[in-house]
Order: C-alpha cells, then sequence, then structure tokens
C-alpha cells in the first residue's frame, strides 16, 4: 500500500522550527521524573549520601544513544520498537516472538507494577492534602509532629555542634494508637485515605487516556514536569542559605569520584541505586516506549517510505536531526532535575536519617522542602509531587497501552492491521490504570514497588544494548550511518549497560 503523499514533510531546519518539531523526549522526561527522580534518586541519597551521585549522573547520560539508535530504526523503517525487537537473532518460543519480546513482558510485570506504586504515591500525596476521613486527619496530625520533632531534634543538635541526636516521639501517636490501633499490631494503622484517593485516580485517568490523544499527553506532561523541575531547582538553590543543610562543592566534588558508601544494618545503598540506575533517565522501558512517541508525532510518516531516492534520505537525515535535538534536550532537562533531586536526598534527608518508606514515602519526602520553606514545606511538596507523579502514571499507562497491544500483534494473538491494534490500544488506556491500583491495594508499599521495576529493567539494559549495536550494523541505510565518533560512544553505552545489568543482578541474586 503506497504512502499518502501529503503526509510527507520536509524537515525543518532552522533550530527555531526544529525546537517547535520536538515532543516524544518531553513525553519521556514526563514518565521518568516521577519514579525514578523524585522516588528512587532521593531514597539513594537518602541512604547514600552524595557518595553515589556519579553513579546517578552516568545512568541519566549513557543510554541517551542507544535511545537514538531505536529511534533511528524506527524513523528509517516506521516499524514500531516490539516489532524491531523480534527481528533481533535469538531463541523464539514456539515461532511466536523472540526472546527479547518475552523478557519484555516480565519487564511489563514489574513496570505496571511500579505504576502501582506511582498510584500510591498520588494518593498519599493527596491523603496528606486532603484527608477524607477523620481517621485520615489524625494519622496526619501524629505523622507530622514525629516528623518534625525529628527536624527539630537535627537542627538543635546542629546548633549545639553535636552530630547525633536523639527525638522524642509526640504524644500525638498515643491518642492516635488509642483509637485507631488494635493491641495486636505492629505499626501504626493506615487509614484508607491513600486507597480512595488513588482509586478515584486510576478511574478518572482511564477516561482521559480513553479518549485522549498526542498532542493532550505531550502538553500535560511537560506542563506538569516543568512546574516541578523548576521548583526542585529553587529549593535546592535556597537550601544553600540554611547552615546545617547546605553542601559544599567539596561534598558536590567527592560525590563525582567513583566511591562507594558504607553498608549499614538492613541498608545496602548499592543495591538500592542499581535499581535506581535501570529507571534515571530514559530506563529500559523509555528506551522501547520513545520511538512509539516519534512515531506518534509524525518523525515516520513525514519522512515517508524509503524508496532509496536522494531525496528521501535527505528527509531522513533532516528528521534524525530533530530527533537528535529532542532526545539530547530532554537529557538535559532530566539530567538536571535528577542531581537536584538527588542532592535534596543526600542534604536534607541523609543527614536527618530519614528514607522514604511504605505508607509515609509522600510525607517523608516533603521533609525536603522543610528547611526552605518551612510551615509551607507540606503545601509546597504536595503540589510538585501531584504533578510529577500523576504525569509518569498518566504517560507510563498510555506508554503501556501502545506497547503492550503491539506485543500481543507481534506473538499473535491479534491481528496486525493498524485498526485492530488501535482498538487494543483504546482498551488496554482503560483497564492498565484500574490494575494497577489493584497492585498497590494488595501491596501498598510505593518505594518498593518502584525499585522492584527498577531492578527487571537493569537487567534488561543489556540486551537493549545488544539490539541497539544489531541495529546500528544490521539495519542501517547506506548513506545515513553515524560517524566513528558516535559509534565510539555507542560501544561504551553498551558496555556501560552491560556492566550495570550484569552487577544489578548479582547484586540481588548472588
Amino acid at each position: 500500500m503506497n504512502q499518502d503523499q501529503s503526509e510527507i514533510i520536509s524537515p525543518p531546519t532552522s533550530f527555531g522550527r526544529i525546537l517547535l518539531a520536538v515532543g516524544p523526549g518531553l513525553i519521556v522526561a514526563g514518565s521518568i521524573v516521577g519514579s525514578g527522580e523524585l522516588i528512587a534518586t532521593t531514597k539513594t541519597g537518602a541512604e547514600s549520601g552524595f557518595s553515589l551521585l556519579w553513579l546517578i549522573v552516568i545512568g541519566c547520560v549513557i543510554k541517551v544513544f542507544a535511545q537514538i539508535e531505536f529511534g533511528r530504526y524506527a524513523l528509517i523503517s516506521g516499524k514500531t520498537t516490539l516489532v524491531a525487537l523480534d527481528e533481533v537473532p535469538g531463541p523464539r518460543i514456539k515461532g511466536r516472538g523472540n526472546w527479547l519480546v518475552w523478557y519484555w513482558l516480565i519487564m511489563w510485570l514489574a513496570s505496571i507494577s511500579q505504576l502501582g506504586g506511582i498510584v500510591g504515591g498520588v494518593g498519599q500525596a493527596l491523603s496528606i492534602s486532603a484527608p477524607l476521613t477523620r481517621q485520615g486527619v489524625a494519622y496526619n496530625q501524629a505523622a507530622d509532629a514525629e516528623q518534625l520533632a525529628r527536624f527539630d531534634a537535627f537542627r538543635a543538635a546542629h546548633d549545639r555542634g553535636e552530630s547525633e541526636f536523639e527525638v522524642s516521639t509526640p504524644n500525638t501517636w498515643v491518642t492516635y494508637d488509642a483509637t485507631y490501633h488494635p493491641a495486636d499490631a505492629g505499626e501504626h494503622v493506615q487509614p484508607h485515605d491513600t486507597a480512595i484517593w488513588a482509586i478515584l485516580i486510576s478511574l478518572i485517568t482511564s477516561v482521559i487516556l480513553v479518549v485522549g490523544r498526542y498532542n493532550l499527553i505531550q502538553s500535560f506532561s511537560t506542563a506538569l514536569v516543568a512546574s516541578f523541575t523548576l521548583l526542585v531547582v529553587v529549593n535546592v538553590y535556597w537550601l544553600q542559605s540554611e547552615a546545617e543543610f547546605a553542601f559544599s562543592a567539596k561534598e558536590f566534588l567527592s560525590g563525582l569520584m567513583f566511591s562507594f558508601p558504607e553498608q549499614t544494618a538492613g541498608v545496602s545503598p548499592i543495591r538500592t541505586a542499581l535499581a535506581t540506575f535501570g529507571i534515571i533517565g530514559v530506563g529500559a522501558a523509555e528506551l522501547i516506549t520513545y520511538p512509539y512517541w516519534c512515531l506518534e508525532k509524525g518523525y515516520g510518516k513525514f519522512t515517508g517510505k524509503n524508496d532509496g531516492s536522494p531525496a528521501w534520505k535527505q528527509r531522513a537525515a533532516g528528521w534524525m536531526r530533530v530527533m537528535h535535538v529532542d532526545a539530547w534536550g530532554s537529557m538535559l532537562i532530566y539530567t538536571f532535575a535528577t542531581i537536584a533531586f538527588y542532592l535534596l536526598g543526600a542534604s536534607v534527608l541523609h543527614r536527618i536519617g530519614l528514607t522514604p518508606e511504605k505508607g509515609d514515602m509522600v510525607r517523608t519526602l516533603a521533609v525536603m522542602f522543610q528547611p526552605v520553606f518551612s510551615e509551607w514545606a507540606a503545601t509546597v511538596f504536595l503540589f510538585g509531587a501531584l504533578a510529577v507523579l500523576y504525569s509518569t502514571f498518566f504517560v507510563a499507562n498510555a506508554s503501556h497501552a501502545r506497547t503492550f497491544s503491539d506485543a500481543l500483534r507481534v506473538i499473535g494473538l491479534i491481528a496486525h492491521d493498524e485498526q485492530t491494534r488501535d482498538r487494543w490500544i483504546r482498551i488496554l488506556s482503560g483497564v492498565f490504570p484500574i490494575l494497577c491500583v489493584v497492585i498497590f491495594i494488595a501491596f501498598p508499599a510505593p518505594a518498593q514497588l518502584v525499585l522492584i521495576s527498577g531492578i527487571a529493567q537493569g537487567i534488561m539494559l543489556p540486551m537493549l544494548a545488544g539490539a541497539a549495536l544489531f541495529f546500528r550494523y544490521k539495519r542501517s541505510v547506506e548513506g545515513l550511518e553515524p560517524n566513528k565518533l558516535w559509534d565510539t560512544f555507542l560501544w561504551l553505552s553498551a558496555a556501560a549497560m552491560l556492566v550495570t545489568g550484569a552487577w544489578t543482578f548479582y547484586a540481588q541474586f548472588i
């Protein structure tokens, strides 16, 4: 079937027009910041201090080369990622999809669990800012008092020149436990407000995604991420005026010196950091979904079907330049944001001795804003947390609907025509948000759900690195190959992904 010639568009040449044509990378950034940056990165900083900043920076930068190779093949072939991965040599299961597609299905299960953690984080933020029950109000009062006591104890110890401090548990827990806490319970009983909010958010998201389109997703995610990223950067800047939380240039540079933190009882910063590496920047899930957004943006159809003509090659080269600006520009945005999140975790949470966990994950993260915004900290942070957490939940569910429907046709469960795939995208857009909240209710530990996905994605990174090299050397078009310097960095990227993938597997399972 011949392509409609009206769909073919010459690529922009001026930098201003190129910027107007970007977008897929901004969507990817929207799906990254709420999980890898806000949750996993700050947890790593809280556990390890400044010592693993180098690993976080590498995790953001090194995977872009593979990302662009995936996008390049999608642009010149018009093929989606899972269709392309099905071409990579290797064993197949009964002729229905190769090994990469089947491992992706395993990783997808972990990724959808991650979104259960994300919607749980959204529910936590809303239950803190707008509790729905009397128990929710009482829990907020007790938990806020406890964290404030820890924060004040740290400041008082700092003023006295002491590094150790003790926290007196506020009496508010006594009142709360007497009312809501069964005698045989080991922890303070969580109210149902978080689950109720998470269910409501999931239902609303299902409706929006079923009727939504590309432009809505791009605009919505970009606005949410931009607002909170700016807020975090301002917070880091003003933090330098707070003596007990300001970080020195020496501390910052020490984090780039390839050092390792000491493992303390019950805490393994390296294990957390490796799980974080899998999902910060473009994680394995984003490497796979990026080409889908490039195709939906129109880069493939604008280039046109490969007829081998000089005009086609010229268009392809031009749209590849647009894709490069898109990928590298988004990388700068999320790397800058990631460093800011890490510095907050290391400067505030690590020094106070707090780690984002389970039902109090969002409340603990809000402490990062306490030194600068004081009594406004919770309000300011909750606004930002809602922005980026919901952006991630929204964009990632849209991405999963596209990739999973594609997987169904690759393994032969649905027809290959685009009408069937579009119908399944709409169906899964409605189903997946509901599945996410079911997972959260069954396992209400958001940070742990996010890190599980990080492990699964970290293990897949070497596989995707191999696929990127396959696309580069076996699926390139003559005259459109990258230069030798690019190839060098692509191999370095693949090597780094191999090392971290193997390291992640070893740290988690051996």
